[in-house]
C-alpha cells in the first residue's frame, strides 16, 4: 500500500470518528434516537463529502477502482482451489 497523504489520513480519521460516534449513540430498537433529525442529516452529509473526497484522492493516485463490497456479491476474480490443479507433464 502506498503512503497516505496528510489529507487522506485526516479523511480516514474523520470517517472513523464519525462512524464510531454514530455507533455509540445508536439506541436499541424501539428507543428514541438522542440526535436530532438535522444532526443526523449533517452527519450523513459529512460522511458523504468525506467519501467523495477519498474517492477523488484515490483517482488522482491511480487507485480509482477500489470500493467496498459485500461478501455474497459476485466478484470479477474467480478463486481456484490449489488441490484441483494438476501438474503439467515435463
Amino acid at each position: 500500500m502506498t503512503d497516505l497523504s496528510k489529507e487522506q489520513q485526516i479523511m480516514i480519521a474523520m470517517r472513523k470518528t464519525l462512524t464510531a460516534i454514530v455507533k455509540d449513540v445508536t439506541p436499541p430498537p424501539g428507543m428514541r434516537h438522542p440526535l436530532s433529525d438535522a444532526t443526523i442529516q449533517q452527519v450523513r452529509q459529512c460522511l458523504g463529502l468525506i467519501a467523495k473526497r477519498e474517492q477523488e484522492l484515490a483517482v488522482e493516485q491511480g487507485r480509482g477502482g477500489e470500493r467496498p463490497y459485500y461478501s455474497d456479491e459476485r466478484q470479477d476474480v474467480q478463486l481456484v482451489a490449489l488441490d484441483t490443479l494438476q501438474r503439467r507433464p515435463n
